[in-house]
């Protein structure tokens, strides 16, 4: 639906004033010279690539070169040199953004770190870019290295990264970028929890997005910049917040969530663009499987005039540019002899989707819950507890490759040991399904103990209203004084996702173990042939 505004500001407010288009035409007779002209510029963006330079199945998984040459993939490197350039053939002064997560996801991430990611961009000519969370996955040295490699801004504006050194006076809270005569105001959001999500060290502090952005549109406009477009990797909920409570923002290129926007799939999370005020908001899944493309209609006072669009499907019917098939299969050649070996088959799909998993018991995080414990259950340890977010994908039905697994575990976490009583287990818990609302990535996925909650109670105010943990094979309520033996991993177990829990409170703390990956690996192929399945250990009442 396109939506047809003036802008008008007072006192530092906004107002819609809708006209209808005989007026507009009224106006501009009337007045000649001093009407206000329209012109439209195409907005593409990206978000949440997450390292997948090949092309990918409809899990979000590997695809196969005989499905790929059936038309049966998606996305990958050379299908986005396609997609982009035809975008641009049909708007030539389009600008192109990212909404952050290019790093962390396959191989190609974990063997180039951002080397490759900074290659794709360049070669996609990327006009801007925020950070999110991932990008700190291997802290700030590795973000470093790859903004000195890319040509073009990258920008976060709710961060403070003037204690360390190797991002002070690189990453700008906002920037102008100049396209067909026209200045654009570029702002960068990352998450206020990137704290908790990643590792950005202890010199990199997060503020609140509203009054980061709120800070750069003032700045902007002050400089005489009216058209401002947010870049933003917090989420679409926190997207809609600042739209709401910011003035001057006129578009919103969102990542984090992964949402799909669109006006023409049903199962889409909501309109493409959404409005919020006079703010459009758009955001295109994750993973290189779209390419979103907004028109937006400015008049020389840099008020939107209309906004509209749809996300492009970077299906199997885009043809993949020749070139960069040649430049991925060179990139490729390192890894082969690591993904290519099929370690376990299984009977059926492992599902590890993130709709999924972060909501729910799933057949993935059951896999790597039973395999953590498995490893360690001769070390007195009977509790598992995997956080979702540490879930990338889903594995097909068939033979196993290391490359998948990798693909369903990038980070290459290590196993972590730990005590703690029954009541930080249950405090762990409450952490684990408080935020599930956003879909974040902290809800637990266990082995060896049960749990039932009640998403009608506020956040960690009681949610979690049984737990049951295994004693020699029976299922017993869980003891708040009794000491368990627990295994995660140590992303988790330092802290991360908001299990502050386990960084305070564990006992005889060991994160050395080996990686999680191959302990999955080791777990499937004990188990061959594996088969999936849900065993009732997260309840909802």
């Amino acid at each position: 639906m396109k939506n047809r505004f003036f802008r008008v500001r007072q006192t530092g407010k906004r107002m819609n004033r809708r006209i209808l288009p005989c007026v507009l035409a009224t106006s501009a007779l009337s007045f000649g010279a001093t009407a206000i002209a329209d012109d439209t510029i195409t907005i593409l963006h990206t978000n949440d690539f997450h390292s997948r330079v090949e092309p990918i199945t409809k899990y979000d998984s590997p695809c196969s070169a005989e499905d790929n040459t059936a038309g049966e993939c998606f996305g990958g490197f050379a299908r986005l040199v396609t997609a982009v350039s035809d975008a641009r053939k049909r708007n030539p002064d389009a600008l192109l953004f990212d909404g952050g997560d290019q790093f962390q996801g396959s191989l190609f991430y974990t063997y180039y770190k951002g080397k490759v990611a900074a290659e794709i961009m360049n070669t996609l000519q990327y006009d801007g870019m925020t950070v999110g969370n991932h990008e700190f996955d291997d802290g700030p040295l590795v973000l470093r290295s790859f903004i000195d490699n890319v040509e073009f801004p990258v920008v976060m504006s709710n961060a403070d990264v003037s204690k360390d050194e190797s991002l002070a006076n690189k990453i700008m809270k906002s920037t102008v970028v100049e396209k067909a005569g026209k200045k654009y105001g570029i702002i960068g959001l990352t998450p206020q929890d990137t704290g908790e999500l990643a590792s950005p060290g202890k010199n990199i502090t997060f503020s609140d997005p509203v009054a980061a952005v709120q800070g750069e549109v003032d700045e902007l406009t002050a400089q005489g910049i009216n058209r401002i477009v947010v870049l933003s990797h917090s989420g679409y909920e926190v997207d809609k917040r600042v739209a709401a409570e910011t003035t001057g923002v006129d578009v919103i290129v969102g990542g984090h969530s992964n949402t799909f926007l669109s006006n023409t799939d049903e199962d889409a999370a909501g309109p493409y663009p959404t409005m919020v005020g006079d703010t459009a908001i758009v955001q295109a899944y994750a993973y290189g499987k779209y390419v979103g493309e907004l028109a937006v209609t400015f008049n020389d006072a840099g008020e939107v005039m209309d906004a509209s669009g749809d996300p492009i499907s970077v299906d199997g019917t885009v043809s993949e540019n020749a070139e960069t098939v040649a430049r991925v299969t060179e990139l490729a050649k390192p890894l082969e002899s690591i993904r290519n070996k099929v370690v376990a088959v299984s009977d059926s799909v492992i599902e590890g989707s993130r709709d999924i998993c972060r909501l729910q018991e799933c057949e993935m995080g059951n896999l790597i819950a039973d395999a953590l414990l498995d490893r360690v259950k001769d070390q007195g340890v009977s509790i598992a507890i995997m956080n979702s977010g540490g879930v990338r994908a889903t594995i097909d039905a068939g033979e196993i490759t290391m490359g998948e697994v990798l693909t369903v575990l990038p980070f290459q976490n290590t196993l972590s040991t730990f005590e703690l009583t029954g009541a930080d287990v249950i405090a762990a818990l409450e952490n684990g399904v408080s935020q599930v609302e956003e879909v974040k990535g902290r809800f637990p996925q266990v082995a060896g103990l049960s749990f039932t909650w009640d998403p009608s109670k506020p956040a960690n105010e009681g949610r979690i209203v049984e737990v049951l943990v295994d004693v020699d094979g029976e299922m017993q309520p869980i003891d708040p004084e009794a000491t368990y033996g627990l295994v995660s991993n140590n992303y988790v177990r330092g802290g991360g996702d908001g299990y502050s829990v386990f960084a305070e409170n564990a006992l005889k703390a060991y994160d050395f173990g080996p990686n999680v990956e191959d302990v999955v690996a080791d777990y499937l192929a004990a188990n061959a042939p594996y088969k999936p399945a849900l065993h009732g250990r997260i309840s909802q009442l």
